[in-house]
């Protein structure tokens, strides 16, 4: 298990997996202790938080806004996302992210996500596509960064799960 600085970016090996729980609101109610350790803020900085405490400003909005329709409507998604700490410096991870069930009544009770690292040739390729969804975004809003994404999936022929999962 390994975790790099290089410049303003943490890397960290494939066997080491970043995991948070949080609540209906995105309120972040566990974290495992390698996702304290990369995002260096304290356990107590963190438990009650909302998780966009990470976020990165280079992430378009419409990527969280994918992310939330799909587990609040009981699906899981994938999604490659860029991550700020509290010192500023950033990491990117590969995230997988599905809803939490009460076994006895099927009802989604919260949220959970386990990040690993990405593979770095998707970066070069998810960075260039979420830097045109951002300058869209800081243009025309996220109906624009929507469009830049889906026009993008369009001309590759694919889904955005085939997107994400192509680049593994």
């Amino acid at each position: 298990m390994s975790i790099a600085i290089k410049g303003d970016e943490i890397t960290f090996s494939e066997d080491i997996f970043i995991v948070s729980k949080t609540d209906l609101k995105g309120k972040i109610t566990y974290c495992n202790d390698t996702f304290i350790d990369i995002c260096g803020y304290k356990e107590d900085e963190l438990i009650g938080k909302p998780h966009n405490i990470i976020r990165h400003k280079d992430m378009p909005r419409v990527v969280f806004k994918l992310l939330w329709d799909k587990i609040q409507a009981g699906e899981e998604i994938f999604a490659y996302v860029k991550n700020g700490t509290k010192s500023g410096k950033y990491y990117w991870v590969h995230a997988y992210v599905t809803p939490t069930f009460d076994i006895k009544t099927n009802n989604i009770i919260g949220y959970h996500s386990v990040r690993r690292s990405p593979n770095p040739e998707a970066i070069k390729i998810i960075e260039g596509v979420y830097r045109k969804m951002l300058q869209a975004e800081r243009s025309g809003g996220m109906d624009a960064s929507e469009k830049v994404l889906n026009d993008t999936l369009k001309s590759l022929g694919v889904t955005y799960e085939q997107f994400i999962l192509s680049y593994e």
